[in-house]
């Protein structure tokens, strides 16, 4: 074995035990497909988690990202009504005024319209969104919605993420095009890594769960549980996939929008508009110490 070789096998020792995660194989995520409605858990209470309603993790209530939406506006203390660093994928920028608290639900609205000659002149035109983020950033837990996607080619969605400039990362719990034709029944779950100190270009892991129903027609519940190991998600309490946790360990900020995705699912047609988004709660719960 010459010196070059000995010094390569040295090297990745070296690295292996610094710790620095490699990019996983897709093929270690797994999806359950589980078999649904008739899998759907049966809530027996509120105090935990839809999936563990035993409570056999030992969840405790985690206070900064719980809201029942009961009031009449967005609880200011908690959340922005837009999203304070990104203006809205184009041509449809995030208004506060899109964001609602009405009858016990988060509403967020897209619609037919012009922004301002200001957005119009940054490339934003005809739509307009809507954006809610925390502003508290959290690191694992287990975090559920009750919602209803828009019934139009908009995307409706839940996730995490934080940029920085040594680590951006991102956890997608759905999206979903719930009127985009081909895509009304599939909800999408992705994991992102755009960069990190020993990862310099994105790359993305994902897939989506099938559903026998439209995922607009009424309320579902949606839940990530995220810890060091692994990262779960589950619709109406079933497990629909799950994969190990290899590069999510940044505190992230927890993220709702309703955002245009042209290249993905269409641009909205202007008779389905306006369309709306609505979170009947969101709950948060961390590991009993």
């Amino acid at each position: 074995m010459n010196v070059a070789t000995l010094a390569l096998i040295a090297g990745l020792i070296s690295l292996s035990l610094c710790g620095m995660p490699q990019r996983p194989d897709p093929a270690t995520w797994t999806d359950l497909k589980p078999s649904l409605p008739d899998g759907a858990v049966k809530p027996t209470n509120d105090r935990f988690p839809l999936a563990d309603q035993r409570n056999e993790g030992g969840w405790v209530r985690y206070e900064p990202l719980w809201d029942e939406f009961r009031g009449a506006r967005l609880n200011a203390g908690k959340w922005w009504d837009h999203n304070p660093t990104w203006k809205g994928r184009q041509p449809a920028p995030f208004l506060p005024a899109n964001v609602q608290v009405r009858d016990g639900k988060l509403h967020l609205t897209m619609r037919c319209e012009e922004p301002t000659e200001e957005l119009r002149k940054e490339g934003y035109h005809t739509f307009t969104a809507a954006a809610v983020q925390s502003k508290e950033r959290v690191l694992y837990g287990y975090f559920e919605v009750k919602a209803k996607p828009m019934r139009s080619h908009g995307s409706s969605a839940f996730w995490f993420y934080y940029s920085e400039p040594e680590r951006w990362t991102e956890i997608d719990v759905f999206e979903i095009g719930g009127g985009a034709p081909g895509f009304e029944r599939k909800d999408f779950m992705t994991v992102h890594v755009f960069h990190t100190p020993t990862e310099k270009q994105h790359w993305q892991i994902g897939s989506f769960c099938e559903t026998p129903f439209d995922l607009a027609d009424d309320y579902h519940v949606f839940g990530l549980e995220w810890d060091e190991r692994e990262i779960r998600f589950h619709l109406d309490g079933a497990l629909v996939r799950k994969g190990p946790n290899t590069h999510w360990h940044q505190p992230l900020t927890l993220n709702f929008d309703a955002e245009t995705m042209p290249d993905w699912f269409g641009l909205p047609r202007k008779e389905d508009l306006p369309s709306q988004y609505s979170i009947e709660y969101v709950r948060a719960w961390k590991k009993r110490p």
